[in-house]
């Protein structure tokens, strides 16, 4: 309810109002209590109320009972005594639902809602897939590569390509980006996988959530509530607080300085806060606190909703300038302590014990603690908190599934876009770096065997040389062989005439010696003269041409 232009919450015990300023909305809040506190109430009513003003708001439905808001509350004995209470039949109060846009990170039970590995980022994607440190900086250097390489990470198969290709080159990345283990690429692409069959693989993809979708108005100028449905996602614990992270951190990224304003720009209800703290590494812890401290200067208001305070760190528990406490029970030294550190919290009312108030809180009473015009925590008051003017409850099936179709954002979420990413382009580097392998092994295979032919060809030309040149040594062996035949033919047939010439002219001078000698020594002489005298000449002449 909006009363003298304020956010009006509860009443004191003497009917007083209690209410939020809206220029101090943005300095944050924290509600507070164990379950069945009455929590869920308080929420719906803040929420209700910025949406009167025109604040959009964002909410998480962790059991499925803020799906109310979009219906008007239900009359009864009950509702009736709490408005007379209250007062607030002279005051406007009247039952009608509210503008509502419901979201589903597993597009079941909410308009597809999705956002990519880049925009989430290698700090948050390294706490939902439960990485160590040395397996976190190692995601770190893969969105550093891609990066480097204008790749853009859109979905669980790109990150999965760029951890293959990145480990299939270690050794080319290893000079720039440092030795990264194949151990640990191995852990982390587990991880992923694992992540994948818990509903990642819907979460990741384009259309991402442009957060600025959210910052709308509906029907009469009130404020668009949009609920996240996180009956199922509430079973892991990390996708669920990470997502949140990154919503706070879309805002504070995206959103411009707009400084101290008369009403926050958005509001944000983070439901079951503790998970958004649990097992958080300081990196991340230093992270949620910068952007707490500093979102307000952007115009947004966050309320942590949690068991108990101790929930929160002290960094971020600083920044909670508006806080409603609901009932905590203490059974045990620990719980009691929490108890006494959450009464701590509150400047001291002298008309109660802070402890002892709120233990003994009723279901919707509460101790508050608002900020005044000067941005001072107010003295702790016990109060009762407003009744909501939507139902107290959850809806149909069918009225959720008309309002999810309903909305003007429903068509431009609806279908899942696959665009040309690191995936894509890895792919195709890999067929052109397969091709490429193929070409040179094809060029080597080639010029081996054009060296191979050449040899070949090689060795065949030195063989036919080498015969060529044996026959010609054997033809000229045997032309020679023939010269020196005939040379030797040739001699041997001068020698043979010379004897047949030598025997003749032997012979002929023999006898003609003969003759001269018989007629000179008569018969005897002419018979032993030419014997003689043929021996005599026969032997000269050989002499002659035997020399």
């Amino acid at each position: 309810m909006i009363h003298d232009g304020k956010i009006w919450v509860a009443n004191d015990a003497n009917g007083n109002r209690m209410t939020i300023l809206p220029q101090m909305a943005n300095r944050h809040g924290l509600v507070t209590g164990a379950t069945g506190s009455g929590k869920t109430v308080t929420l719906k009513v803040m929420a209700e109320t910025f949406s009167d003003m025109g604040v959009p708001v964002f909410m998480a439905d962790v059991k499925g009972d803020i799906a109310g808001l979009l219906k008007p509350g239900a009359d009864s004995e009950d509702m009736q005594e709490r408005i007379s209470r209250f007062g607030l039949a002279d005051t406007g109060f009247n039952f009608h639902g509210y503008p509502v846009n419901f979201w589903d990170i597993y597009g079941e039970k909410g308009i597809q809602l999705r956002t990519t590995i880049s925009e989430m980022g290698p700090l948050l994607m390294s706490r939902i897939l439960n990485l160590n440190e040395l397996q976190s900086n190692i995601m770190t250097i893969m969105f550093k590569i891609a990066d480097d390489n204008d790749l853009l990470l859109v979905d669980t198969k790109d990150l999965k390509a760029m951890l293959n290709y990145v480990s299939e080159n270690n050794k080319t990345f290893a000079a720039q980006y440092g030795k990264m283990s194949p151990n640990s690429i191995s852990a982390i692409m587990r991880s992923l996988v694992a992540l994948e069959v818990e509903g990642g693989e819907t979460f990741f993809g384009e259309t991402a959530l442009n957060i600025h979708d959210w910052i709308a108005t509906g029907e009469g100028g009130r404020g668009m509530i949009n609920i996240l449905d996180s009956e199922s996602l509430i079973n892991n614990g990390r996708l669920y607080s990470t997502f949140l992270l990154w919503l706070l951190s879309e805002l504070f990224e995206q959103l411009p300085e707009v400084g101290d304003l008369d009403k926050p720009k958005m509001v944000f209800f983070f439901d079951e806060a503790h998970l958004l703290f649990k097992d958080a590494p300081k990196p991340l812890l230093d992270k949620i606190e910068q952007v707490v401290k500093l979102v307000r200067s952007k115009g947004v208001g966050v309320y942590f909703c949690t068991q108990n305070p101790r929930d929160i760190p002290d960094g971020v528990l600083a920044q909670l300038g508006n806080k409603i406490q609901h009932a905590l029970h203490a059974y045990t030294p620990s719980d009691q302590k929490a108890v006494r550190a959450a009464a701590d919290s509150f400047r001291t009312n002298p008309e109660f014990n802070t402890y002892d108030t709120i233990m003994n809180l009723g279901t919707a009473e509460a101790v508050i603690s608002f900020l005044d015009e000067d941005g001072i925590p107010g003295m702790a008051q016990l109060v009762k908190i407003l009744p909501p003017q939507s139902l107290i409850g959850t809806i149909s099936d069918a009225e959720r599934e008309q309002t999810i179709k309903a909305s003007l954002l429903y068509g431009k979420y609806y279908e899942a876009v696959d665009p040309d990413s690191a995936y894509e382009f890895l792919m195709r580097k890999g067929l052109e770096d397969a091709a490429e392998r193929e070409r040179l092994a094809a060029e080597e295979k080639a010029a081996k065997e054009k060296a191979a032919e050449e040899a070949r060809a090689q060795k065949e030309a030195e063989k036919q040389a080498a015969a060529e040149a044996k026959a010609k040594a054997a033809e000229e062996a045997r032309a020679q062989r023939e010269a020196e035949k005939a040379e030797q033919a040739k001699k041997n047939a001068y020698k043979r005439s010379a004897k047949a010439v030598s025997s003749t002219v032997a012979g002929t001078v023999g006898r003609e010696v003969g003759k001269t000698v018989g007629s000179t020594f008569g018969s005897f002489g002419k018979l032993l003269g030419g014997n003689l005298g043929a021996s005599l000449g026969r032997g000269i002449i050989g002499t002659l041409f035997k020399n």
